[in-house]
């Protein structure tokens, strides 16, 4: 199935009303429909089962692979582009597809460099396709990378949030692809977040390359479907469209849960780090340490100053392959330890927790130091910060987000490819 905005609804009420007569005729939380469709809801079943369930969009060869042939095509990928154990970029070129250039993202296209470190442009040790990368000297691709590329292939695992880098290195992509009318091809993966729909939607004089689009936090969309509000939402600007389809994932529900295979990016070893990653990477944007520089990354927080009989919890930030340069590098810190919570319970919470960001803030001796000027930009507006300078409960600044949610629910509406019970 090549899905194109002009069928997203079409597609979309098929997939809801199938969904709701199998729950209603057969009732059961796991269903099966024509063929090998199974939609499993997670309050009731094995996690491990769960995770088997979902196809992502690159397994499906057989739908997108005949779109290639005969075309020059660009891979934007990474380490997770993988169908089973074999990267995407192998598969292509043993198919005989005709792939003659690969876009890197942050962490670049074999997933190992560190948050924030620029990546050079080169070539693939293992294929010696030329890599350009879209996190260093440019963000986005030059017209002299496009000028001889029929179609973009995008494959990579995303996370669900805001700020993750990678869907802004999507948009970037689309954006040129349109300019030059180059076909854009989505493979659509899970999100291990889409559960849920969370936070601040972003103000416009806060855009930036960890949150280009007026969207919450926690969106709760694919990357495809992110892919498809972006266009559809003229996103791209200029009046830009991109020539865009995505292969959706089968037997996908947001509600599911989704172990991914292989770690996104490096400080987001494991399903702890993805579950609390939501509210955790606010961190970033003050002087707390999220445990950069520890095996633990995501999921404890801490620093010197905080005062010890709350924070129990003893980390020191180390240099690491992730972390070469940690924040808080080799001071013992004091924290709180989060790996206790189940990652496949913290799911049920289906919101991000905010207690953890105020108690820190609260409980620091100066509070004039404990924000940077990151985190505004993290946050998409001023006025999370600014309720917690002003002590205002976790409920009060969720109130303050309702209406924006709200607003954003409706707006993706059109764009959802896949069975959502909230809606």
């Amino acid at each position: 199935m090549f899905v194109s905005s002009e069928f997203i609804s079409v597609i979309t009420m098929q997939i809801k009303l199938s969904f709701f007569w199998s729950l209603i005729l057969m009732g059961i939380t796991s269903c099966s429909g024509s063929g090998s469709r199974e939609i499993v809801l997670n309050e009731n079943v094995d996690a491990d089962a769960i995770s088997k369930v979902a196809i992502t969009g690159s397994v499906q060869t057989e739908l997108y692979f005949p779109l290639l042939t005969g075309k020059r095509i660009a891979l934007a990928g990474n380490h997770t582009s993988l169908i089973g154990n074999v990267h995407l970029a192998d598969t292509m070129l043993r198919s005989g597809i005709s792939l003659i250039r690969v876009f890197s993202p942050e962490h670049g296209f074999r997933g190992q460099a560190a948050a924030g470190e620029h990546v050079q442009s080169g070539r693939d040790e293992a294929t010696g396709l030329p890599v350009i990368s879209l996190y260093g000297t440019n963000r986005r691709p030059k017209p002299e990378d496009l000028k001889d590329i029929d179609l973009i292939v995008f494959d990579m695992q995303d996370v669900g949030l805001r700020f993750y880098t990678y869907i802004s290195t999507m948009s970037y992509l689309m954006e040129e692809a349109a300019r030059q009318n180059i076909d854009f091809l989505v493979l659509d993966r899970p999100n291990p977040n889409g559960h849920f729909v969370d936070g601040p939607v972003l103000e416009n004089s806060f855009s930036s390359f960890v949150g280009l689009h007026p969207v919450p936090v926690v969106h709760g969309l694919t990357i495809g479907e992110y892919a498809l509000m972006v266009n559809g939402e003229g996103w791209l600007g200029s009046g830009l469209k991109c020539n865009l389809k995505v292969i959706p994932v089968k037997n996908y529900i947001r509600e599911m849960w989704y172990e991914l295979p292989v770690a996104p990016s490096p400080n987001l070893p494991n399903m702890s780090s993805i579950m609390h990653y939501p509210y955790l990477c606010f961190f970033e944007g003050t002087q707390i340490s999220l445990g950069r520089g520890t095996d633990f990354p995501f999921q404890v927080y801490g620093h010197p100053e905080l005062p010890e009989v709350l924070f129990p919890f003893k980390f020191t930030p180390e240099r690491r392959l992730a972390a070469p340069q940690p924040p808080l590098l080799g001071l013992l810190c004091n924290g709180i330890d989060l790996r206790t919570q189940r990652p496949d319970t913290l799911q049920s919470l289906a919101r991000m927790d905010l207690s953890h960001l105020i108690t820190a803030y609260k409980y620091f001796p100066d509070k004039t130091r404990f924000f940077n000027s990151f985190f505004d930009r993290l946050a998409g507006t001023a006025s999370l910060r600014e309720q917690i300078v002003a002590g205002k409960s976790e409920q009060e600044i969720r109130e303050g987000w309702e209406g924006g949610i709200k607003r954003f629910r409706e707006q993706r509406r059109p764009y959802l490819l896949y069975p959502d019970l909230k809606e």
